[in-house]
């Protein structure tokens, strides 16, 4: 992340990531299939992460209760990793090629919570479209949560943009 940072996403060259972790530029390869599998390499958990926390909910939740909570849990887990999901989101948005992975990313949170909705015996309908709003209140959850204030938390941004997309749903 640091050389990100410091020399910028396209002035950043694998070699230099490997020699960085202590690495040789084939080993890099082994693991990742180029340099943006390393700002994304999380993102492959969360969607599952955030489904196992749906699971976890009692069967007779409703769908955006479940929805809610699941995503409250993750959010706690993300609480601590302020700084690092800043200078990554930082770098993600100063480099247009890294967008379309991004949104790689909203889309498989909402196809891990759609079918965790499904599963539940939710609705097609319901639960794709439920789905998409989960990730839409989450990634504002998120703008709101990292250009706050630093005692914002995660978890009561996500509540407040849920409140207010209520508020704009019914008004």
């Amino acid at each position: 992340m640091n050389l990100f940072t410091d020399q910028g996403y396209s002035g950043t060259t694998v070699p230099r990531i490997a020699e960085a972790a202590g690495l040789t530029t084939r080993t890099f390869f082994r693991h990742f299939s180029d340099k943006r599998d390393v700002l994304f390499l999380r993102d492959r958990e969360f969607p599952q992460a955030v489904s196992d926390f749906m699971e976890s909910i009692p069967q007779e939740r409703g769908g955006t209760a479940t929805v809610r909570a699941g995503l409250a849990a993750a959010c706690r887990g993300l609480q601590e990793w302020r700084e690092q999901i800043a200078r990554r989101r930082s770098i993600i948005r100063s480099e247009p090629a890294l967008h379309e992975r991004d949104l790689l990313r909203s889309h498989y949170l909402a196809r891990a919570i759609e079918r965790s909705l499904n599963q539940r015996g939710i609705a097609p309908e319901h639960a794709h479209t439920l789905a998409a709003l989960a990730v839409t209140c989450f990634d504002l959850a998120m703008d709101r949560w990292l250009e706050g204030p630093s005692d914002l938390s995660l978890e009561d941004a996500l509540t407040a943009v849920w409140t207010d997309m209520q508020g704009w749903i019914n008004g």
